[in-house]
């Protein structure tokens, strides 16, 4: 086991390095600069005054310099500040992060509470009126975009019910129940695809499982049909439905940015699309590495999972 987590990590390795220069490359090629931003309604700049301003910006520097620089700065805990607004970058994520996390984390147990029974109960009962209601539903989540859903739950809220959700953010450590019920619409709003993904996943997966020798092996013996799905079956099921759950991090991390705006939640997702408009290079290149991060240390943990469920894939 300790030889199959020290590969999968130095895979890791490469693969965020090789993000990080996707990254600034990226970024450099968007049509356009901070420059510009900072000078809109100030009429067109003369040759001289835009190579002083990309001077103290350091934007007249050769792109290797630029990247060596943002990089070796990553590695002293120092993200730079904000071109347009010369705020410290790192101070800005940290009350970023928070906001994000509890989203994500809130609608991914959304989706694996109500995910999870649904499609037991779907491979269970097969071609029943539960399984085909399920599978209906399931069709629709995955058909549904999430800002599309978020902007109907919050005119459905506000004209119906009369109830709007606030609009500063309300930390858990001030007040918990208005906090949980600020992030209870954005957290339905986009855990709706990947709970839809994963019922559809689940079923699948347990009706292949509940079709092999060692479950019917398992019935024969007498075992109560509670211990053989759930100590049987399900775990054997689970390998395709962690990788969903991994890949789903990343998605909803992205999917959340355009919720936040909706909902006002100054999270990473909204910071990034503000850094977007601006042609913020400090903070559009933070905020995206942070997040290849997260995506790159959940799918490391997804295939170090997959040893602990199954002891055959960390021999092999």
């Amino acid at each position: 086991m300790t030889s199959y987590a020290i590969r999968r990590i130095l895979i890791a390795i490469p693969t965020l390095f090789l993000t990080s220069v996707l990254i600034f490359l990226m970024v450099r090629l968007m049509p356009g600069d901070v420059i510009d931003f900072i000078t809109q309604g100030q009429g067109s700049l003369d040759p001289e005054q835009r190579h002083q301003m990309e001077h103290q910006l350091g934007l007249d520097q050769s792109w290797l310099e630029q990247y060596w620089h943002w990089v070796s700065g990553l590695f002293t805990g120092d993200m730079g500040k904000s071109l347009a607004s010369t705020l410290p970058v790192g101070h800005t994520l940290r009350t970023a992060i928070p906001i994000t996390a509890e989203i994500v984390f809130l609608g991914l147990l959304i989706a694996l509470v109500v995910a999870i029974p649904l499609g037991i109960l779907s491979a269970v009962r097969p071609n029943s009126y539960a399984d085909f209601v399920s599978r209906i539903g399931a069709l629709i989540g995955i058909s549904i975009p999430n800002f599309w859903l978020a902007t109907l739950l919050l005119i459905f809220t506000s004209r119906v019910l009369g109830w709007v959700p606030p609009v500063s953010y309300i930390p858990p450590s001030e007040n918990l129940g208005q906090n949980l019920l600020q992030f209870l619409l954005p957290a339905i709003s986009i855990s709706v695809f990947t709970l839809a993904l994963l019922m559809r996943m689940i079923r699948a997966t347990m009706l292949e499982v509940l079709g092999l020798d060692y479950v019917r092996t398992a019935k024969a013996k007498g075992l109560t049909p509670r211990r053989v799905i759930y100590r049987h079956a399900f775990r054997n099921a689970l390998i395709p439905v962690v990788t969903i759950v991994g890949f789903q991090i990343g998605a909803l991390i992205a999917g959340s940015a355009i919720v936040e705006v909706i909902y006002g939640l100054p999270g990473v997702g909204y910071i990034l699309l503000a850094a977007l408009r601006a042609r913020d290079y400090t903070v559009i290149e933070d905020t995206t590495l942070f997040i290849a991060v997260v995506v790159i240390t959940m799918n490391l943990l997804v295939d170090l999972l997959y040893g602990f469920i199954d002891p055959r894939i960390s021999l092999s």
